[in-house]
């Protein structure tokens, strides 16, 4: 089978995207409004890119009717927010809060998702996520235009919250303590507890 991206609608390229490009990490997002009402939102375009200096991004797309997620716009006003990591516990939390709800309404209050103070950004975090990434925004890059296009949204780590049940032998998160939830094509997920090992060759 060849696809031809080129001649794909919108709609079909991102079904084919999302059925291949997989497991997608989730960065359920916390965002606050100018007159401090929260938001949290589930995203699965997500990965940290480098470390100098510590950054990360998630990539909400537009709304079918082309306008842009409440995240975004909170960010564009608050240029602050939270990623917060997905365990299996969270996963049925984390999928609710994925509604559309009108803009003003929060996802913290609307679905009883209970919120930790930040350290060092105004939102709040998921007070039950294993890890929470407190962000500034770097910038925002658009990608194409109108419905499913993309805002990518880059934003710098200032400070992680690690839950200290997380933490493995040596010293690091485990990847089967955290287990974390991942995003296959339709409404399919995986986790973290199933892992093999591969040592790199020398470079």
């Amino acid at each position: 089978m060849l696809l031809d991206f080129t001649t794909l609608s919108p709609r079909n390229a991102y079904q084919w995207m999302t059925s291949t490009i997989l497991p997608r990490p989730i960065a359920w997002v916390s965002t606050i409004s100018p007159d401090g009402v929260t938001n949290l939102a589930p995203f699965s375009f997500f990965q940290g890119i480098t470390a100098n200096p510590p950054t990360l991004m998630f990539v909400p797309v537009n709304n079918r009717d082309g306008s842009k997620k409440d995240t975004v716009r909170n960010i564009e006003l608050v240029p602050e927010f939270v990623v917060n990591l997905v365990t299996r516990g969270l996963a049925a939390s984390m999928n609710e809060t994925a509604a559309l709800l009108p803009y003003g309404e929060s996802e913290f209050s609307r679905f009883g998702v209970a919120a930790a103070k930040s350290e060092k950004v105004r939102p709040p975090r998921v007070a039950a996520s294993p890890v929470a990434f407190e962000c500034v925004l770097d910038r925002i890059v658009l990608v194409g235009a109108g419905p499913l296009a993309a805002n990518v949204v880059f934003g710098r780590i200032l400070a992680a919250h690690v839950a200290d049940a997380v933490i493995g032998p040596g010293g690091l998160p485990d990847a089967a303590r955290l287990d974390l939830v991942g995003r296959l094509g339709g409404e399919d997920y995986t986790t973290t507890r199933e892992t093999f090992n591969l040592v790199r060759p020398d470079r």
